[in-house]
């Protein structure tokens, strides 16, 4: 099978909505594309790029990108091939890896190298995930050692926690004043709890990150951008469990309900509860 780079996977990806007319000039844009694949703008610029000289996209003077509908009995050729899956997202099936490896408890040092071979990927694009991961606080790279990975600690986590509570419960007091119902609404709308057994979760836990940027304090932000990052990781791979994941799912909604009715007191109760009760799968790990 070919393995597609995620330029080469975009641009089959918009032949393939070229040919279905599932394309406009407003879906075509830099931001709307990266929000659309959920990548940065330079798989998308490289592969809009590709296309405009392939004569499937051209620019006009006003600098949209339009469908040349020369070009679409061709696109449809192209896209009569099974449809693109998209390239293997090493990152996180690294990230997801190595936060197993901390959960075990393991303390280990990782070299570049065996890394390397054991995921099929270069050197150079290992080093670029490490960088990301130790920016995340998952891994220390020590000089002539390599790359150490850091150790779950329930301390450590209750410790997170503690401090956590303090600072978004004061961050919600700060944005009372700056917070969108529509916003609000939104992220309400992307937390449904299934109503079966097989239907998928749908969870959006973007409401710590809104409440957090609407505080406008700089150090209730940086404390969540330097420390955050790592617990954000592991609450992620906890939401994997379902029923984790539907507990996570109903107190996001009854704290979104009270900030929808300006109940403050009741919005206050509901996150500082659940901030301190949302952890059942980490809380129960042995160390």
């Amino acid at each position: 099978m070919q393995i597609l780079t995620l330029t080469s996977y975009i641009k089959a990806d918009l032949i393939s909505r070229l040919s279905r007319d599932e394309l406009s000039p407003e879906s075509l844009t830099l931001a709307a594309l990266s929000d659309h694949y959920r990548v940065s703008v330079t798989p998308i610029y490289n592969a809009i790029n590709e296309l405009i000289n392939e004569g499937y996209l051209y620019r006009e003077k006003n600098r949209r990108l339009y469908v040349n509908e020369d070009k679409k009995g061709e696109a449809l050729t192209a896209a009569q091939s099974p449809r693109p899956a998209p390239p293997e997202d090493h990152f996180k099936l690294i990230t997801e890896d190595l936060l197993a490896m901390s959960l075990e408890g393991e303390s280990v040092y990782l070299r570049e190298m065996a890394s390397a071979k054991k995921y099929g990927i270069s050197r150079t694009s290992l080093r670029n995930i490490f960088n990301r991961l130790t920016g995340d606080g998952v891994l220390e790279h020590v000089p002539r050692r390599g790359w150490k990975l850091r150790t779950f600690n329930q301390h450590d986590l209750d410790a997170f926690i503690e401090v956590r509570v303090v600072l978004e419960l004061k961050a919600l007091e700060l944005a009372q004043g700056r917070l969108d119902k529509e916003v609000l609404q939104k992220i309400l709308s992307g937390n449904r709890v299934p109503q079966t057994d097989v239907e998928p979760l749908q969870i959006d836990n973007s409401l710590h990150e809104y409440l957090i940027k609407q505080s406008d304090n700089y150090y209730i932000i940086s404390f969540f951008d330097r420390h955050g990052r790592y617990f954000d990781l592991l609450f992620l791979w906890e939401s994997n469990d379902r029923d984790a994941a539907i507990q996570e799912i109903q107190q996001h909604q009854r704290i979104l309900n009270a900030l929808l009715k300006e109940d403050w007191k009741g919005a206050r109760e509901e996150l500082e509860f659940h901030l301190r009760s949302n952890h059942p799968v980490l809380s129960q790990l042995k160390q």
